[in-house]
This record gives structure tokens, sequence and C-alpha cells, in this order.
């Protein structure tokens, strides 16, 4: 857990940046990362519900590295969207741990 908030609070305020923007910006070429959007927002949402506790991601994790392909970053894409997969990896990560 403490691994965890630790990279938690080292991403979060970089994604809430990011996702959004890549989002715009490759989801035309990338229709994959709109997935990726709405579940990052889901993981969001728990967090900030379950405050101290550990949110329930296991879910949200497996269908992240279902859509990403194991956060395969794609060769036509930006420093942004590989800064994205780069940190919700890490995240996963320090989650599964």
């Amino acid at each position: 857990m403490t691994q965890f908030n630790e990279v938690k609070e080292k991403h979060i305020e970089k994604l809430e940046l990011y996702v959004p923007v890549v989002a715009r910006v490759h989801g035309d070429a990338h229709p994959e990362f709109h997935k990726v959007h709405e579940v990052y927002n889901e993981i969001i949402k728990k967090i900030k519900k379950a405050g101290t506790e550990k949110p329930d991601l296991n879910h949200e994790f497996k269908e992240l590295r279902k859509i990403t392909d194991n956060y395969t970053i794609p060769k036509d894409t930006c420093e942004s969207y590989e800064a994205v997969y780069n940190m919700l990896s890490e995240l996963d990560s320090a989650y599964n741990g």
C-alpha cells in the first residue's frame, strides 16, 4: 500500500493533465486511448472514494493491460503518450506489487 501511495502521489497530478490531452491529440489515430481515458477516470473515482483505504483497482488494471497490450507504446505517438503509459504501468506495478 505504501509503495502504491508513493507512486500515486508522484504521478496522479501529471496524469490528470496528460490523459485528456493525449486523448484529444491521439484519439482519432488510436481510438483505444479513449478506453484508456475511461478506465483512468474510473481509477481516479475509486481512489478519491477510498480516501486513506486501498481502493479495489484489480479490474481496472486488468482492463488497462488488455487495452494497451501491457502498456506497449505505439510507434507513432509523442512523449506525452509514452509518459502516460509509463506512469500507468508504474502505478499498476506498485498496486499489484
